[in-house]
């Protein structure tokens, strides 16, 4: 075989009610390494296509029985013949003739007497056109089967992980309360020794040492249960109407005891709007940003409080003056992985910022963290949350 012969490979249908035509094309198209089959009659030529589809087909219009325009009707209306590209041979030479082959379904139109080499540039356009497309099928065929497989994978994948999330959660709640029965002894414990033993004034370092640790070590087990039932359960979580005004106010007084601590105050928002949200989780994010604001206080100052309404959300501001953050721990304030890193002089941030990142987050909020200069050095936190068309409820 030629490499023309492999190049014009393909099956050829021909219909014309002349022998002397179907003789010519079928002895050219063959010459040039085509399949031909020749039919004089358009039933015998349906017939014949049903059985073995073509690649494509030559249709003369001027047919006794069946015209070419009803064969080409017949062809597009088989599911499994309508694909194959038409070409019709006729003498007429009309425009509404050409016009109604090609609304009959032809894509290309050849006038009789006609030039071989010009049937068979057309042959080879549409030919060409044919292996394109059927090889964009197949293509779109293996790439939906594909999408499909990857899809049951994703899907398998997704659940293992909802298994082992709700495990981890299980576990995780399991250590909190198993941590906190002998904690609870180790702290009664050391309550009875400080009152025995630690009773003159230069003694009450200690007492603070150990409050300080109590207090940390509760909070870490607290704050690590809650962001497990978070990434956990957090499908299910209502949107209130709440005033954030009482909020914060409520978050105030659970932060006023580590404020005074640190001899830090806060300043009061008397109207901060309502907002959408979980009573219980937002109130902690705030607790956790007030006392992280109060962490880059220094002793004397008042953790600065503000709100502004927007179109769609409320914005607070909380400003923390005497420490600033470092530049490098500023990209990564909110990382569950940094809080082992000391930035403060107090030590570790714990899990409060992205406790209080994870619920902000759930409820459609935002939250960052800035260094300011004026009118002293310190750390602004911004908190964005969706604010509520409607009066907030009694909560």
């Amino acid at each position: 075989m030629t490499s023309q012969d492999s190049q014009n490979s393909g099956k050829i249908m021909v219909l014309d009610d002349h022998p002397n035509n179907l003789r010519l094309l079928e002895d050219m198209l063959g010459q040039q390494g085509y399949s031909v089959r020749s039919f004089p009659r358009g039933r015998m030529a349906l017939t014949a296509a049903s059985q073995n589809p073509p690649d494509l087909i030559l249709l003369d219009i001027n047919m006794p029985e069946m015209t070419g325009y009803e064969v080409c009707d017949r062809l597009k209306s088989d599911p499994n013949l309508a694909r194959i590209p038409i070409l019709f041979l006729s003498a007429l030479n009309e425009t509404e003739d050409k016009v109604r082959g090609f609304r009959a379904g032809a894509v290309d139109y050849v006038t009789k007497p006609f030039q071989f080499e010009e049937v068979q540039a057309r042959i080879q356009t549409h030919l060409r056109l044919v292996q394109t497309q059927r090889a964009l099928r197949e293509h779109n065929e293996h790439l939906e089967e594909v999408v499909a497989a990857r899809t049951q994978e994703l899907a398998a994948a997704n659940g293992q992980l909802r298994t082992l999330d709700h495990a981890k959660g299980d576990f995780l709640k399991l250590i909190s309360h198993e941590f906190r029965t002998p904690l609870n002894g180790l702290l009664g414990v050391g309550d009875m020794l400080l009152d025995e033993f630690c009773t003159r004034p230069e003694d009450q370092e200690l007492r603070g040492m150990f409050e300080e640790s109590r207090r940390r070590i509760l909070t870490i087990l607290d704050d690590a249960a809650l962001l497990t039932e978070i990434d956990v359960d957090s499908k299910a979580l209502p949107q209130d109407v709440l005033s954030l005004t009482r909020l914060l106010t409520d978050a105030i007084e659970l932060a006023s005891d580590f404020a005074r601590s640190r001899e830090v105050a806060f300043q009061r928002v008397s109207d901060a709007g309502s907002i959408l949200g979980d009573e219980f989780l937002l109130k902690k994010a705030l607790q956790a940003l007030l006392e992280t604001a109060v962490k880059f206080s220094i002793s004397g100052e008042c953790v600065r409080l503000s709100a502004a309404t927007r179109v769609d959300t409320v914005s607070l501001t909380m400003e923390a003056h005497g420490r600033i953050v470092p530049a490098s721990a500023l990209p990564k304030f909110f990382d569950l992985f940094s809080i082992g890193e000391a930035i403060t002089p107090g030590g570790d941030l714990g899990l409060g910022p992205p406790v209080a990142h994870r619920i902000i987050s759930l409820f459609g909020g935002s939250v960052e963290v800035a260094n300011i200069t004026s009118p002293a050095p310190g750390m602004r936190v911004t908190v964005s949350l969706k604010r509520a068309d409607s009066e907030p409820s009694l909560k």
